[in-house]
């Protein structure tokens, strides 16, 4: 028999139900490369324009994304990620390593370095008790108390 989880764990698919579509998280990827205006997301990703208004749309009420004006006349709005955004780059880090690896096969992959001293970065799980890194395996979980 399988245990029930408890219902915390209904945060993946509550997650998912905001950025688990592909054009979404191609948005997401292109706004933390720079991209932030309507034109230049469409063009760069060859996205149809309903399409990106509405991955848009949600990104901005879920708090992922925010909607500034950078132009009165006709109105023009860039987005920009709000600390809830920026808090996914890992997840989105995560992803296009585990492409890289998996998928990618013979075609090349990306290398992130630290701006400050272009050291190649590395992505792990990093305990502050132990203060030493560990894999996957080493994890196990618990419900939250509300």
């Amino acid at each position: 028999m399988v245990a029930e989880e408890p219902e915390s764990f209904d945060s993946i698919a509550r997650t998912l139900e905001i950025i688990g579509n592909r054009w979404t998280m191609l948005v997401l990827r292109d706004v933390f490369r720079g991209r932030h205006r309507f034109d230049e997301l469409r063009v760069g990703l060859g996205i149809a324009r309903p399409v990106l208004a509405d991955r848009l749309a949600t990104l901005v009420n879920t708090g992922i994304l925010e909607k500034i004006q950078y132009q009165e006349h006709p109105p023009r709005y860039e987005y920009r990620l709000t600390p809830m955004g920026v808090e996914l780059s890992p997840a989105l880090v995560a992803l296009m390593r585990w492409g890289d690896r998996w998928l990618a096969h013979d075609q090349v992959g990306v290398v992130l370095l630290h701006r400050a001293c272009g050291t190649e970065l590395e992505q792990g799980f990093w305990c502050p008790t132990c203060e030493m890194t560990f894999g996957p395996r080493a994890i196990r979980s618990r419900a939250t108390t509300a």
